[in-house]
């Protein structure tokens, strides 16, 4: 009899959101696959888990995936986690899923922390209808395409950025969109969190006067109508700090 994949979701960041169901899904498991050992180990370690690690992320997912289906069909169990998060969104571990899916392996998720929704419920933009747009490319030709499609968009969007493109990605969708409001949501759960709500226009100046530092999540406001927009009030930027205590 085939063993299950589970998909464990982990901390963004504070520990204390980590569930007691992922902590006994990580406990009972044969062994573990995490996108970095070294980062997952830190997790088991405060947990105090004991449990065989093996590698699965971008650059090894063919043939480690492979390794995996084998010990799946073996009967083995093994759960899947990432760095952050819930494994296969915008994640490799949607290749495992798929392998698994294939081979008639059974798929059981254990839901918990995600950064865009999580992002998206704090930042004052409509939820009702969204799209996750994962990492721009790097690549100009790709970007500006990706981006020219969304240009019409109506949903709220969600993007992930990392410091050092946030400026150019900021630039980037307003010269593609024109100014637009948006969330800019920073170190989610962790002591630093802090959530931007301004525009596009008003993220660019202040983080050319204030350097980003860690992780982002982008929310921004989907195409309106032009009558839609003459009605709407500009908005005034502010800085909005949650306090969230370190674990």
């Amino acid at each position: 009899m085939s063993g299950t994949l589970y998909l464990v979701a982990t901390p963004i960041g504070n520990l204390s959101d980590f569930s007691p169901r992922a902590i006994q899904t990580l406990e009972t498991a044969d062994f573990i696959a995490a996108e970095d050992t070294r980062v997952t180990l830190k997790l088991l370690n405060h947990f105090e888990i004991h449990k065989p690690l093996v590698s699965y992320y971008e650059h090894n997912r063919g043939l480690a995936g492979e390794k995996i289906l084998e010990r799946l069909l073996a009967g083995e169990n093994c759960a899947l986690v990432t760095d952050a998060g819930l494994p296969a969104i915008s994640d490799p571990g949607e290749d495992m899923v798929k392998l698994a899916a294939e081979n008639g392996i059974m798929v059981c998720p254990i839901p918990g922390p995600c950064a865009s929704v999580t992002a998206l419920a704090a930042s004052g933009l409509p939820t009702q209808r969204f799209c996750f747009e994962g990492f721009l490319s790097v690549a100009n030709k790709s970007r500006a395409a990706h981006l020219a499609s969304l240009k019409g968009e109506p949903r709220t969007m969600i993007f992930h950025e990392a410091p050092h493109k946030l400026l150019r990605t900021l630039q980037d969708m307003l010269d593609a969109w024109g100014d637009r409001d948006l969330a800019v949501c920073r170190e989610l759960t962790k002591v630093h969190e802090e959530i931007l709500r301004t525009t596009l226009s008003g993220a660019i100046t202040h983080f050319t006067e204030t350097p980003p530092k860690g992780e982002f999540v982008l929310v921004i406001r989907g195409a309106e109508p032009p009558a839609s927009r003459r009605q709407r009030a500009k908005t005034r930027s502010c800085w909005w700090k949650n306090s969230v205590r370190a674990v």
